[in-house]
């Protein structure tokens, strides 16, 4: 990213990502700060505190799971509840399918695609040791369109509505907007880890909402009021095929999903010729290779 200077210019992060593990993140200096990670939780069922989970003042036959703090319900019990549902395992992954609603991702996964859309939550999906999956409780409501509230003082799930798949990815994503965030976002953090890539995606949001930049996504990319804003504008690697994992954090974004909602701008310190965003904007916090600045 080039900061509004004209006289700064970082160059894109070009790495590639091979494989779906993440790279590790390089040592940090004392201050640092970074973003939590969240770890695969434990696959064994009696790990984790059990659930009561009820429909109104029904009480459900299926058992939620508090996972390191987090309260998680068995998806396919939870569609099988109320719909039709078949999950299928493969071993690059799962599926799952339920009139309207088409799900698939892999344990570990703090991303599922649904209907075409991704949802992201940094707690990761789970395959515990019964064999089901289970998903975040954030992560369930958009799934199914119920309204879902956990009480911890009771350890329950009350689930409440009915039962309203997610509108598909056509209809819910501008084609232009997309387009463009995928390419950025490939084109100046390829090889970043997930949150870095969505944190890059928010910088440009954020620059959107902002009264101090264009107000749509193309403005703010081609925005040349102080020079040009973004490395790959001139050197052409925006107009390159976006690598597939840019345009899911490309969706990430679009859905609403923030890293932070101040960050306006980010520069790679080995990278950089010019320190005018270290020495000029707030530090936020640093994702990988990347510093984020307010």
């Amino acid at each position: 990213m080039t900061p509004r200077s004209p006289t700064i210019r970082v160059c894109a992060l070009l790495l590639s990502l091979c494989c779906l593990a993440l790279p590790a993140l390089p040592a940090l200096a004392a201050g640092e700060k970074t973003l939590p990670a969240y770890a695969v939780p434990d696959r064994s069922l009696a790990s984790h505190k059990a659930l009561t989970v009820r429909f109104g003042r029904m009480r459900l036959a299926m058992t939620g799971r508090l996972i390191d703090g987090t309260p998680y319900l068995p998806v396919s019990e939870l569609c099988d509840a109320f719909s039709d549902c078949t999950v299928k395992n493969a071993p690059d992954g799962w599926t799952l399918d339920a009139p309207g609603l088409s799900v698939s991702g892999w344990s570990g996964a703090t991303y599922l695609t649904v209907n075409g859309r991704v949802f992201y939550d940094p707690h990761p999906v789970a395959i515990l040791s019964d064999g089901d999956l289970y998903v975040p409780l954030e992560t369930a409501k958009r799934l199914t369109g119920f309204t879902i509230v956990f009480t911890p003082a009771t350890a329950t799930v009350t689930i409440s509505g009915s039962f309203t798949p997610p509108a598909s990815g056509d209809s819910v994503y501008d084609p232009d907007a997309l387009y463009w965030l995928s390419r950025i976002i490939s084109a100046e953090s390829r090889g970043e880890p997930l949150p870095g890539q969505i944190a890059v995606g928010n910088v440009i949001l954020n620059r959107v909402r902002s009264t101090a930049f264009p107000n749509t996504i193309w403005g703010v990319i081609f925005d040349r009021k102080d020079g040009v804003q973004f490395t790959p504008i001139a050197n052409g690697t925006v107009y390159a095929a976006p690598y597939w994992i840019s345009t899911v954090a490309a969706k990430i974004c679009l859905e609403g999903y923030s890293v932070s909602t101040s960050a306006l701008f980010f520069y790679e310190p080995s990278k950089a010729t010019s320190y005018w965003i270290e020495n000029n904007r707030p530090y936020l916090f640093t994702v990988g290779h990347h510093r984020f600045f307010s």
